[in-house]
C-alpha cells in the first residue's frame, strides 16, 4: 500500500491523525502534499500575512516530514475545484492507491473534500478522512432535538459532561517510512497577489515555537488568566491563535498541557482552577463555533444565523467604515486596536470585541464589511470563529450579546486600558475628534433593532 496524505489546515507532524494513520497503513512509502489555491483564498478574503505564514509553516513541516523520509510536494492550482483532478492525476503519477486527510467543516471546503473523495473511490482508491480540528468533533455534543447547540452555555455543559480521557489521547508521531525515489518541493516564500507587510518575526513558525509559546504562557499567565486577559497592555493572552487556526499545534495539545500543569489525571480537574479553566472555555468556544459550521451551514454562505436579522436597515455609510478602517474614528481604544491589527496582523481578542460593537451599533454599519475587513487582515483569521464573533458582536448569530447591550468605547477604555498604555502604544500624538455622537448613535442602533 502507498499514500497520500493531504495536508490543510493540520501543518505538523505531532498529534496528526491523518499523518499518523497514513504512516502506518502506507509501508510502502507515502507522499504528502499540498494545493496552493490563491483565487480561492482571493475570493475568501485571506488575508496576506495569512498566507505569508502558511508558506513559512510549510517549509517548516517540509523539515519534519523529511525526517521521516516522507516527501512534501507543493501542488499550484488557482480554485478547490481543480484539487479533485490534480489529486488523483497526482495519485496515479506515482501509483499511490490511497488518499488520508484530516476533515474541515466550512460549506465550501466540504464541497471541494467531498467531490476528491468521489473522484478517488470511482477511480477504486481508498480514502480515508479525520476529525483533528476540535477537541470534541461535530457530533459529540448535540442537544436533545439531536441538533448541534445554538447556546454555548448549554454545549459547554454537554462537553465537559461528555469529555472523556480517551479524547484528550494525542496520536503518536508517524512511522519513518521507505524512502520514496521524489524529492520534496522547495517551498514558495511569497505568492503573487499576496503581498504582506507584517514582519514575520512576530510570528516564527514551526511547531517547536508554538510549543515553546504555550510552555511560556502555561508557566507564566495561565493561573491569572482570568483576571488580566482582557487588558491588552498586559500579556495575559496565549497568543496561539494563529498556529491553532493552521494547526500548527492542536486544541487537543493545548488541552494535554494545561492537564499536565495541573497534573491532572481527568480533564474534569481543569475546573477547579479558575485560570486554567477560563482558557479552556476559550477552547471551548473553538469547538462550539465549529460545531456551528457543521451544523448550520447557513452561516457558511454570507448570511446571519438569525434569519430575521437579514432584515436590519444598516445605515453601512462608506466614510464612517473608511474611518474604522484606518483608525481615525476619534474614540481612541477602537482607533489604537485598529492600528494594532494593520501593524501585527492580530488583534486582542477584548478589543475584537469593542471594535465590533462600535462599527456594527455605533456607526450602524453591517457586520459582514467588519468581519470582511478582519478576514483580509488577519493573521489567525478562522472562519469560523471570525463569523462567530462577529456575529455574536451585531446580536445576529447563535447566543449572541442582547442587541441593547452596547459597549461603550470610553468606559470600555477606563476599565481594561486604565492608565492608557495600550492606546499610547499605537496611537501616539493622538488628536482626533469622534465622528459620531455614541448616545445618539446607540439610541438608533436600539432602534433599528426594535423595529425588526
Amino acid at each position: 500500500m502507498r499514500g497520500l496524505v493531504w495536508f490543510r489546515s493540520d501543518l505538523r507532524v505531532h498529534d496528526n491523525p491523518a499523518l499518523y494513520e497514513a504512516s502506518k497503513n502506507c509501508p510502502e512509502g507515502l507522499i504528502a502534499v499540498y494545493c496552493l489555491t490563491p483565487q480561492t483564498w482571493a475570493q475568501h478574503h485571506e488575508a496576506a500575512c495569512k498566507i505569508e505564514f502558511i508558506l513559512r509553516n510549510l517549509s517548516k513541516l517540509s523539515e519534519a516530514l523529511a525526517q521521516y523520509n516522507i516527501p512534501l510536494q507543493i501542488i499550484k492550482l488557482d480554485a478547490y475545484a481543480d484539487c479533485p483532478k490534480a489529486l488523483l492525476d497526482f495519485a496515479n503519477q506515482y501509483q499511490l492507491n490511497t488518499l488520508y486527510f484530516n476533515k474541515q467543516y466550512e460549506f465550501n471546503e466540504q464541497k471541494r473534500d467531498a467531490s476528491v473523495s468521489k473522484l478517488f473511490k470511482s477511480h477504486q482508491l481508498e480514502v480515508h478522512s479525520f476529525d483533528e480540528q476540535c477537541i470534541l468533533a461535530p457530533g459529540r455534543a448535540l442537544n436533545q432535538s439531536g441538533n448541534a447547540f445554538k447556546v454555548f452555555g448549554a454545549f459547554k455543559r454537554k462537553w465537559w459532561v461528555t469529555l472523556t480521557e480517551a479524547d484528550t489521547k494525542l496520536y503518536p508521531l508517524p512511522k519513518k517510512q521507505s524512502k520514496m525515489l521524489i524529492a520534496s518541493t522547495k517551498v514558495p516564500s511569497s505568492l503573487e497577489g499576496f503581498n504582506s507587510t507584517i514582519d514575520p518575526k512576530l510570528w516564527p513558525a514551526g511547531e517547536s515555537f508554538a510549543h515553546k509559546r504555550l510552555k511560556q504562557f502555561c508557566e507564566l499567565a495561565l493561573f491569572e488568566y482570568d483576571v488580566k486577559r482582557d487588558f491588552p497592555a498586559i500579556e495575559g493572552s496565549s497568543r496561539l491563535s494563529p498556529y491553532l487556526a493552521q494547526g500548527v499545534i492542536s486544541a487537543k495539545q493545548c488541552l494535554n498541557a494545561v492537564m499536565n500543569v495541573l497534573d491532572a489525571e481527568r480533564p474534569q480537574e481543569i475546573l477547579k482552577e479558575k485560570g486554567p479553566e477560563t482558557w479552556v472555555n476559550e477552547l471551548i468556544w473553538r469547538d462550539f463555533y465549529k460545531h456551528i459550521l457543521h451544523g448550520y451551514p447557513r452561516v457558511s454562505k454570507n448570511l446571519p444565523f438569525k434569519k430575521e436579522t437579514q432584515k436590519i436597515a444598516w445605515q453601512n455609510d462608506k466614510a464612517l467604515f473608511k474611518a474604522w478602517c484606518d483608525g481615525a474614528t476619534g474614540y481612541p481604544i477602537v482607533d489604537a486596536a485598529m492600528r494594532q491589527l494593520k501593524t501585527t496582523g492580530w488583534m486582542h481578542n477584548r478589543l475584537r470585541m469593542i471594535v465590533a460593537m462600535f462599527l456594527t451599533k455605533t456607526l450602524l454599519i453591517n457586520w459582514q464589511w467588519g468581519e470582511q475587513y478582519f478576514m483580509e487582515h488577519l493573521i489567525d483569521g478562522d472562519f469560523s470563529a471570525n463569523n462567530g464573533g462577529w456575529q455574536w458582536s451585531a446580536s445576529t448569530g447563535t447566543d449572541s450579546v442582547p442587541y441593547f447591550r452596547i459597549f461603550n468605547p470610553m468606559t470600555q477604555a477606563k476599565k481594561f486600558d486604565p492608565d492608557g498604555s495600550f492606546i499610547k502604544a499605537f496611537c501616539s500624538n493622538y488628536d482626533i475628534k469622534p465622528i459620531v455622537d455614541y448616545k445618539k448613535n446607540r439610541e438608533l442602533a436600539i432602534k433599528m433593532f426594535k423595529d425588526l
